[in-house]
């Protein structure tokens, strides 16, 4: 079955519309995004709190990882370039944060608001290899600017 981000946008955008709580909005998005494709094994979101550094927000699945420097791991890759990272093997990225022995392959998409400001950063992972391309990454920030850069 193959995800289709045009309808997934719509629920969320139907799900979220007047709400403008960041942390609704990612407990929202989360929510509907891990349970859109049984792909995503772990699904949330990771908050700026301080200058270069994330702590764990709104997620679905297993335990995360409670803070992740901007210096460490993927997360801290999309925090601190403001760009997407697709890795296909977790164990072939330098710096790797195992926060579950189960994860194979990520995304992590920078999270924006209205003003440009960087509030988070939108980690999926799969427990298979190789689970995220292209059409993941347009996708979801699609979803991402419509329900936070409003």
């Amino acid at each position: 079955m193959e995800l289709h981000y045009g309808e997934l946008a719509a629920r969320v955008a139907a799900l979220t519309a007047g709400e403008d709580d960041p942390v609704a909005l990612m407990a929202t998005v989360a929510c509907e995004v891990h349970h859109a494709d049984d792909r995503f094994d772990w699904t949330g979101f990771y908050r700026v709190v301080a200058p270069d550094l994330l702590k764990i927000g709104p997620y679905q699945g297993g335990h995360g990882c409670l803070t992740i420097p901007f210096s460490r791991g993927v997360c801290g890759a999309a925090a601190r370039t403001r760009e997407v990272q697709i890795v296909p093997d977790v164990e072939a990225f330098p710096g790797h944060i195992a926060c579950a022995a189960s994860t194979r392959s990520e995304i992590v998409l920078p999270v924006l608001d209205a003003q440009g400001e960087l509030i988070a950063v939108f980690d999926v992972d799969s427990d298979r290899p190789d689970a995220f391309g292209e059409a993941d990454a347009e996708g979801l920030a699609r979803i991402l600017r419509e329900t936070f850069a409003r």
